[in-house]
């Protein structure tokens, strides 16, 4: 829609433009269809897709924290099987220019490479993103991309059961997130996703209870930008993979900042969450940046951090 100045091939795949719906705000495309011009983004990444249906964190599931938001949702889910029948065929239909990416979830290693034989047919689908911030019940409840071997088999059964292109989804805590990274793309995976919400916990401090029914959950909003950023810079340097950078964009200068530590695409989740229209907007301005900026091709930013 603004010719190919905005244009990004990333692991095969090209994108109209750099921006993507995060996982988890955008559902499965269908529920903002009225809201935002779906096909006129870079591509969504569904809500989480696991093997069986999620029925997820008890309510309240989410609550707004100064210009930000908490949420314990649970990964709550239809399962593969409605996905595949239900979602995906709707998606086809009607996404003519947006890549659609989906968010896998599993318990089990296994279960990945089960949700993405499922899901694989289908011509809805460009890529893969694995949450690997979810806990490996078999390991005692650890994240998956805190422990290097289990990282290793998902990504590796991941990998064999599909050509399409896997990105790993990884959790903002991890203390060397550019060495999980590299065992991430050493398994197999076609690029890194960072970041993910940041653990924490918000009080009602008259009922003295947490404010959401889970207790704990994963914050979002402006103030993780710095975050995904220095993440992206980290990875980016660590790995020649592309890299989706994800958190705290509200406007299209955070998404040029994403660019120049070394992203190849951003996602957006709580800022269009509160304002649909942003999202068409975020285009036009980072056309308009560039445009003013002298950049005919986006490649010209990536990671040219002069640090």
């Amino acid at each position: 829609m603004h010719g190919s100045r905005l244009e990004v091939n990333a692991a095969g795949i090209v994108f109209q433009n750099p921006l993507l719906l995060a996982a988890g705000t955008a559902g499965y495309g269908r529920e903002l269809a009225a809201l935002i011009p779906l096909d006129e983004l870079g591509g969504i990444i569904t809500k989480a897709v696991s093997l069986e249906p999620r029925a997820g964190a008890p309510a309240p599931r989410v609550a707004e924290i100064g210009d930000g938001m908490i949420n314990a949702v649970g990964l709550a889910n239809p399962g593969v099987e409605d996905v595949a029948e239900r979602q995906l065929p709707w998606l086809a239909a009607n996404l003519k220019n947006a890549r659609v990416i989906v968010n896998v979830v599993g318990s089990a290693g296994q279960e990945f490479a089960e949700v993405i034989s499922r899901l694989d047919g289908s011509p809805a689908v460009s890529a893969y993103e694995l949450n690997v911030s979810c806990p490996n019940v078999r390991a005692g409840g650890m994240e998956f991309g805190a422990d290097e071997s289990a990282l290793r088999d998902l990504v590796a059964r991941a990998r064999a059961a599909t050509r399409k292109p896997i990105f790993v989804k990884l959790s903002p805590t991890l203390s060397k997130i550019a060495d999980t990274a590299r065992v991430a793309v050493d398994s197999g995976a076609d690029g890194i996703s960072v970041v993910n919400t940041f653990p924490g916990l918000a009080i009602d401090v008259e009922s003295r209870a947490p404010v959401l029914g889970f207790g704990t959950g994963g914050v979002s909003g402006s103030a993780l930008l710095p975050i995904g950023v220095l993440a992206t810079l980290r990875v980016a340097r660590a790995v020649a993979v592309p890299v989706i950078g994800v958190g705290g964009i509200s406007k299209a200068t955070d998404i040029v900042q994403y660019i120049i530590a070394g992203a190849s695409l951003t996602a957006v989740g709580t800022s269009v969450m509160r304002e649909p229209r942003l999202a068409k907007r975020l285009i036009k301005d980072l056309d308009d940046w560039c445009a003013s900026h002298g950049v005919d091709d986006l490649e010209q930013l990536r990671g040219t951090l002069k640090w």
